[in-house]
Formats: C-alpha cells, structure tokens, sequence
C-alpha cells in the first residue's frame, strides 16, 4: 500500500478510479439541485463543490494527517445515501432556506461523526448486515423516483411533459448503458455510465432537448465560496434526519474499511475505522462550509483494487488531486450541467439500480431463513417505501416527524435498527455470535 509508482502509472491507475465515481459524485448534486430549483449556473457550483470536497477527503483518508484518515487506498466521494433526506428537507422548507437547512444540519452531522468514531466501532453488533442490507437497498428505491422525474421533466404543464422523445431519450440511454456494459471490457467497462450519458447527449441534439448555454457564462476556473447558497440554518427534524444519515454513513464506511483490508491483505483495527470515520466526519463538516455534501466510502473503487491488484494508496491519493483540479475547474461542472434530463434519467435507472442490488447482495448474508430477520426486512423496508408509494401519509403529523419520516432512508433504518435491536438482542445477552457466523448471517451460538 505505501509503494509509490512511477509518475505515469499513478496517474493513469488514478484516472481509473475517477472514471469509476466520476457518475457517483456528480448526481447527487444534480438531484438536489434541481429539487430546490438552482439555475444552470449555480448547479455548477454544487458540482464543482461536490467534486472539490470528494477529492479533499480522498486525500485526507489516503495520507491521513494525525489520527485522522485510515491510510489506505479508499476512495471517499458524495454519499447517496443522505439525498433521499435532503429531498424531504426540500419539501418541506421554504423556497431560499432549503439548501441552508441542509447544510447547517450537515455540519451538525459532520461534527457528530468526528466525535461519535472511537465508539462506532464497538456497536458494530447493532448493525448486521440484515440492518445494512435493507437501508442500502432503500437507498437505491428511493431514488428511482428522481430517475422517472429526470425523463418525465419536473412540470406537469410543459409542453414536453413526459413526451414520447424523452422518454425514448431516457429508454435509449438506458439500452446503450446496458449494451456497453455487456460487450466492453476492463477499464472502458468501469466507464459505461460515462459513455452512455455521452451518447445520450449526442442523440438529445436531434431530438432539441440539448442546450449547451451553461457553457457561455462559466469562469474557467473558480476558488468556492464558503456558504455560497446562505448562512447554514438549523431545524431540529433536517438534524435529526442527517443524523440517521450519518449513522447509515458510517455503518458503510465500516463494511467497506473491512472489506478494503481484506483486499488488501491488511488487518483493520478498531483504531483503522475510528482514524477512518473521522476523516468521514471532518471532510463532512468542511463540505458542507465549501457548498458540498455529506461523503462515503465508495465501494466501487474497492472493487476496482481487486480487480486490478493495484494497491497503492498514492494513487488513490493522486484521484483525489485530480478530483480537487476538476472541482476548481467550474467548466467541468458546467459540462456535467448540460447532459440532458431525459439521459440522466436512463442512466439513473441503471446507477440507482445497482445501488439497490448492492443492498440486496448484502441482506444475502442477513440469514432470512430466519423468521425473525425476514420481518425485520419486510416490516423496514414497508417504512422506507412508504413516503414513495404514499407522499402525502406524514402529512398531518409535526414537521419534525414529516422530515424525518418523510425519507425512505431514514424511516427505514430507525425501523430496521428498532426490530433488529427487539428481535435480536432484547432479552438475549447470552448470545454470542462467532465471526464466521456473522459473516454468513447463520443462526448465533449459545453460549452458556
């Protein structure tokens, strides 16, 4: 992990892991950005923002400075999991204060995560993977209604509303992700969303869905401004909700420093994901200051390692500086600004997809032969579907509860946390699990 690679390699190995969060960065800002309704231009911001503060705390967690940053070869970016509560915060605030919430309950959460990482890792217990599997996979549900909304268009009386060229735009986009996937290999493989979005955009042109006037009033490049959108607000339920968030946060980084030290034949210490969560926790915090969001662990990129043998944690380090450069470069967001709704949207049903799966995959470990496990899957994600199938159901209920309710993720992972902590621990203190038992998910061994 500490070899340091010839100029040449590191930069193009380095490229490889941008190439394969490149699409994971950028949408979350895209979704929140155009559900609080910014302009072309200041959606350029959120994704340089975005860009820039990945790339800070990839550099934080590869090189580390004290006791903060795991020092591995993990690639940190913006976490999917807190825009399904951003959304309900959106909903539920006044025009011009959404995004000041959000940033002011992100800041609360990033210092939270920096004070909560020595003690995360001893309450690994409460989160097994029929906990993490089930919020994984609500995070991924929750977000296929952006992709419809992204195809669709976000106003009923356009014109083009849901118009058969943009849902044609949207399904071909989807179809050239998915043949691109199936036929490519190696790295031009890890860059199909890339690809697909690129074809997209050239097929939007016939179809005048294309508009390119982001591009016109973009500086080249641009030093963010703190608090760009407005002084961060603070509302008990936007906390609230970004705390469950956080949690969620952290429980994935823990799974994915596991896994990455694994990979990389590394023992991981209860030290290792503590220096690690609170690199999580101060790239937070300074994001949410420099007009980015909430970051995570990005398991794509430990799959890339493994993929590729590449260990080194400089090369990671070098993706970060290149992430940095994109993010002071706002053309680079504007880019990004112009790709059309409708191609968004079908790369989205294959992004957000894979992020389900992702969820799935892990409660393939939850042990669902057990009854108990299966209702607590079955009852959390009811919860977490519910502000999808029925919007309007928290509605009579404090603003606090319709926020934090409100979000697919939040309201089921505290139901999730709740039946797991009833049905598995309540009343069962002589239980232990071996290790090789909680891995697989298999019934616990009593211990007398």
């Amino acid at each position: 992990m500490d070899e340091l690679l010839p100029a040449p390699k590191l930069i193009a190995y380095a490229l490889q892991h941008i190439a394969a969060m490149y699409a994971g960065v950028v949408a979350p800002p895209l979704i929140v950005g155009a559900a609080v309704g910014l302009s072309a231009t200041e959606l350029t911001v959120l994704i340089g923002a975005a860009l820039l503060t990945s790339g800070l705390a990839t550099l934080l967690q590869t090189l580390g400075v004290w006791k903060v940053g795991s020092r591995m070869p993990f690639v940190n970016g913006i976490s999917f999991a807190g825009v399904a509560p951003m959304l309900a915060i959106a909903r539920t605030t006044d025009h011009g204060h959404a995004l000041p919430v959000i940033y002011g309950s992100i800041l609360v959460g990033g210092a939270a995560i920096f004070v909560a990482a020595p003690f995360f890792g001893k309450l690994g217990r409460f989160f097994p993977p029929v906990v993490s599997g089930t919020v994984i996979c609500l995070i991924g549900l929750s977000l296929f209604p952006v992709a419809f909304g992204w195809v669709t268009g976000s106003d009923p009386a356009a014109k083009d509303y849901a118009s058969v060229s943009r849902v044609l735009l949207g399904g071909t986009t989807l179809v050239v992700v998915l043949v691109l996937n199936r036929f490519l290999t190696g790295f031009l493989r890890s860059i199909a969303v890339l690809l697909g979005l690129v074809v997209g955009t050239l097929l939007a042109i016939p179809f005048g869905l294309f508009d390119a006037s982001a591009l016109s009033g973009t500086p080249v490049f641009a030093v963010p401004s703190p608090f760009h959108f407005g002084a961060p607000e603070f509302q008990a339920g936007a906390i609230v909700s970004m705390l469950i968030v956080m949690v969620v946060s952290m429980t994935e980084s823990t799974a994915d420093m596991l896994a990455l030290g694994e990979v990389v034949e590394m023992p991981v210490t209860e030290d290792t994901i503590a220096a690690g969560l609170r690199a999580d926790g101060a790239a937070t915090f300074v994001a949410s200051v420099l007009n980015g969001f909430a970051v995570s662990a990005f398991a794509q990129n430990i799959g890339l390692i493994a993929l590729t043998r590449v260990r080194s944690r400089y090369v990671v380090a070098v993706g970060g500086v290149v992430l940095i450069l994109l993010g002071l470069f706002p053309v680079a967001g504007a880019i990004v600004s112009i790709v059309p709704q409708p191609v968004l949207g079908g790369a989205g049903f294959a992004l957000f997809g894979t992020v389900a799966a992702s969820g799935i995959k892990t409660l393939a470990r939850a042990g669902l032969g057990d009854s108990n496990n299966l209702l607590i899957v079955a009852v959390a994600l009811g919860f977490g579907v519910l502000p999808i199938a029925s919007p309007n159901f928290w509605v009579r209920f404090p603003e606090v509860v319709q926020t934090v309710m409100g979000s697919g993720i939040s309201a089921g992972c505290l139901a999730a946390i709740a039946l797991n902590l009833f049905f598995n621990h309540l009343g069962r203190r002589d239980v232990e699990v071996v290790p090789e038992e909680r891995e697989m998910g298999a019934e616990p061994t009593l211990v007398h």
